[in-house]
Formats: C-alpha cells, structure tokens, sequence
C-alpha cells in the first residue's frame, strides 16, 4: 500500500511538474545590471544638458531613446520597395533596395506545414507572420537615417550594395555560405557632407507579438538577449511592462518554437542591447557607436545574422551563448548529451522515430539494474498481498494496528515497501530531460516514423499511439500490487483512461517515447515477477 501510494503521488509529481513548466513557471532573466530600467527611463525622459560633449557611447544611448522604430521604413513600405532576389542550398529571398535588408527569407529545407510545402518564412512582412530585419543610423540630434541602395555587384556568394542615407555614403555586403545559416554583413560608412558627422548604428528584429501554443504546451516566444556573458529570455507581455536596455557587449534576437532571428555584432563591440514593446510589435536589437565621422571619413562595421532553426549542435559550434535559446528546462546539463545521442541514432538508422525507440532502449539499459530492484520490491509487495487483505480484515477501522502488524509482516517477511520507489525516482531527471529533448528538437518537425505518422512533432492524427499508451499502463497496473484503499484503487485505474485521453493532444513522438518506454518495462516487470513468484 505505501507503494502504490508514493508511486502515484511520483507520477502526479511528474504531471505538475511538467505542467507548472509549461504553464507557469517564469522564463529565467539575467539582467546586466539591476538599474537598466531606471538608466533607461531616465534617458528617455531627462534631456541632455547643453554644455554636454557628445561621446560615442551617449550616442548609441540616444539612438534607442524613445521610440526604436520611427523613422525606418515599416512592413507596407518595404513590402512595396524594389528588391534584390538572391538563393542558396539553404535559403531563397530577396534584399529591399530600401534599408539593404533581408525582408523576405524562406528556409528551404523546411516546410511552412504539413500542407504547404513552400519554404518557411522565418522573414517576412506580411501581417500575420510579420517578422522583419530593421537597420539604418541615428545621429545625435534624433535624425533617424535608412539607406536607399542600388545593386553594385551580387558576386554569387555576396551582394554589393551602395547608396546613401543623408549625408553618409554606405556601401553594404551581404556574404553567403552555400550551407551555412550565419549571414556576414560589413558596413562601410563615409561621411559624405561637410560637417562632422556623429551617430551611432542601429539593427533590430521587428515582430509581431503572435505566441505559440503546441496543443497542451505554451511555447516561448519573444526576445533573446545576451548582455555582457549573460542570457536572457524576455516574452511579449514582459516586454510591454518591462523594456530592456543594457549597456555593454552582446547580441539580441527573437525566437519561436524551432527558429531564432539574432544580430551578431562583433564580440568585442559594445553599444545599448535592447528590447521593447513598440505598439502592437515588440523589437530586439543592438545600437552601436560610430566615431565621429569629419567629411570623408571612414568607418566599418563587421556583423553576423544567425536566421535559421535551433539545431543544438550548430548553435553550440557557432558559439555566443546561441545554444541557450534551446529550452531543455531544469535539466538541460542531463538533456543535451542525450540530444547528442539522439542524433547519433539518427545517422545510423536514417529515422528520426527509430532513433527515439533506441535512445529509450538505451536508458532504460543504463538503468536496468536500478528498475530490476523497484519491480522486485513490487513483485515482493505482490505476493504478500493475501497476508495485507488478512491483516486488513482483521484490524478493519484500527489503523494504528493494521499499520503495526504490516511493518511487523514487512520485517518478517525482509520486504522494504520504499525499495521500489527510490529507483524511480533516481530516474526521473533523465526522464524527463528525454521529454525536453523531444518537446525542443527541430529535427522532429514534420518527420515521418511509419505507417500513418508522418509528422512526429504533431498529434497522431489516429490515436493510436495513445490508445496503445493506455492500454500498456492498464498492463503495467496488472502486474503491480493491487492498493488496498478502495480510492486509491479507483484513481489508479482510472489513470490508463486519462493518459490515453491526455497524450491524444501531444506530439506523437513524446507518445511513441512514452510507449516504448512502458513496453520495455512491462517485459523487464513481467520476468522479474514470475521469477519471484516461481521463487514463492
């Protein structure tokens, strides 16, 4: 009976836990510094004094004072702008001659859905996917200045573009690895007027403020920033209440469910990282100081842009700290040598929901000793359950004998009622570091296994997987100790019947997980009990 009952309140415990991380539990913040939210407000709302000399580093504060986005050309205007088309393995678009950035970029190597086969566009004006790159100068005086370019040269691999914005001639490259996610842009500035020039650079990442849900999971979606080394995660609704504006080195960026938007700069630049609510969109990006420019002189600018999915391994090569845009939760130190494992399968069998089954084998091999012990101590529990019944009838309403007399049987019979439980809760972490693998891998997006599953990350469109869940958990609960408290029993058989129902709504490789696990376990149980009872 104290089994059964530290087991159900183990599986209930797994339950909320995944739940209250799914639902609730607050995104972790490492803010730079625990005033940037004054320091902001304060710039925004304190006017600089007269006498003041202009510095680099109060330009790229000026620049993000007060609204980031007035004065660059908004998702109508660029949707109307000329454009430069450009291709790769990986990536089909086109550059707006107004601004020189990418404004519509689809990933070709992943579908928008299962019924449309047309690249994804993790860039895109249109309103209801809107998602845009922003860039342009901003002088000391507030005067926002964006770029209007021709085409001087597109290389194959690179795309030259010159123009002018004011008084400043930019001539900007946009280079190509045929395989790569990672975008190189150099940024040559030349003060064509006749004054100095004094200003700083803006990029940013324009979105619209569209959440994802996947089924019973809340997705985080919004703003990532990386400030002086240290990372954080700040959602839509955070960011209306609570704008972000540190001072340092970094980069920021937007992120889904499978895709991240960041700009790079150069590790060693330093400027305002920031994000903030901008009317019904929100915006994330980086402000950099430019030095004082005297007529004709030059300036460059070295960058990165990282748009493609949240591929662990080719996060963690590029290094920057992109790798933590990979929510594993609580036990991501667990999670990402499995996702590693995961992949290793993968290679070998060319399958994604394969691999899923041999990385469950896997595990429960590395824990079939810990398992072997908690089915024994069931199988034990099981064949004292005629005394238990007899020393229920017995004591009836007397609780304090009956619990007497079972740990008198319990010592004479040498049977730990807690040997069972300990095990499993030993392997729970590794648990459920395997549900965030599977929950966070883009690889599962739109992977076939078999049969009927043609998308692993989506509800089995059939319910068959769940349906076989339940009826392994039905089986499981044959092979344990009956409960002796009749409301126990009740919710314990009702449990087959609710997983069923519950794992109906997610994806069908975390329930192709779930499956396989409870079919090894069945067999592991099932020997180990006939063993024991044969030794009975």
């Amino acid at each position: 009976m104290d089994t059964q009952r530290t087991l159900l309140a183990v599986v209930l415990s797994v339950i909320v836990l995944v739940l209250y991380e799914q639902w609730m539990a607050p995104k972790p913040s490492h803010p730079g510094s625990p005033t940037a939210a004054a320091q902001s407000a304060t710039a925004q709302a304190a006017p600089r004094p007269a006498a003041t000399v202009p510095t680099a580093s109060s330009a790229a504060a000026t620049a993000v004072a007060g609204s980031t986005v007035i004065g660059l050309a908004g998702p109508a205007q660029l949707a109307a702008a000329p454009t430069v088309s450009f291709a790769t393995r990986v990536y089909q678009g086109s550059v707006s001659l107004v601004g020189g950035d990418i404004v519509h970029l689809g990933l070709k190597r992943y579908p928008t859905s299962s019924s449309d086969s047309a690249p994804y566009p993790i860039l895109t004006p249109e309103s209801s996917r809107l998602t845009l790159q922003q860039s342009g100068f901003r002088s000391l005086d507030g005067q926002v200045l964006q770029g209007r370019y021709r085409l001087l040269q597109d290389t194959g691999h690179a795309l030259i573009l010159q123009g002018e914005a004011g008084p400043l001639r930019v001539e900007k490259t946009l280079e190509f690895a045929p395989d790569s996610y990672l975008i190189h842009e150099t940024i040559r500035v030349t003060n064509g007027g006749s004054t100095d020039w004094n200003g700083s650079y803006l990029d940013q990442i324009l979105r619209n403020d569209r959440s994802e849900s996947h089924w019973f999971m809340s997705i985080f979606t919004g703003a990532v920033l990386m400030h002086n080394g240290s990372f954080s995660e700040k959602s839509f609704s955070d960011l209306r209440s609570h704008p972000e504006e540190w001072s340092g080195s970094g980069w920021a960026g937007m992120t889904d469910h499978y895709f991240l938007q960041a700009i790079l700069p150069d590790p060693k630049a330093t400027g305002q990282i920031y994000a903030r609510s901008v009317g019904p969109d929100s915006v994330a990006g980086v402000a950099l100081p430019l030095p004082r420019l005297a007529p004709g002189q030059s300036t460059t600018i070295e960058q990165d842009l990282y748009l493609g999915p949240k591929e662990q391994k080719t996060l963690t090569a590029l290094g920057r700290g992109l790798e933590q845009t990979v929510d594993y939760g609580w036990f991501a130190i667990i999670a990402e040598p499995m996702h590693g494992v995961l992949s290793w399968f993968h290679s070998w069998t060319g399958n994604w929901g394969l691999a899923i089954v041999l990385l469950v084998l896997a595990v429960k091999i590395l824990f079939f000793y810990p398992s072997a012990i908690s089915y024994r101590s069931m199988a034990n529990m099981r064949k004292l359950q005629p005394k238990l019944e007899q020393i229920k009838k017995l004591h009836g309403e007397d609780r304090q004998k009956m619990g007497a007399a079972m740990m008198e049987l319990y010592r004479s019979e040498k049977v730990n009622p807690m040997a069972g439980c300990l095990p499993i809760v030993i392997q729970m972490p590794v648990f459920i570091a395997l549900y965030w693998v599977l929950v966070e891998s883009v690889s599962l997006r739109m992977a076939p296994f078999v049969l009927w599953i043609h998308d692993l990350a989506a509800p089995d469109p059939y319910y068959i997987l769940p349906l076989l869940m339940g009826v392994s958990m039905f089986i499981q609960q044959r092979l344990n100790p009956a409960p002796m408290d009749p409301m126990q029993k009740k919710i314990l058989s009702a449990l087959p019947v609710i997983f069923a129902i519950f794992f109906s709504f997610f994806p069908a490789g975390l329930v192709l997980y779930w499956l396989t696990n409870n079919v090894v376990s069945i067999a592991q149980q099932y020997l180990i009990t006939r063993h024991v009872m044969k030794e009975a």
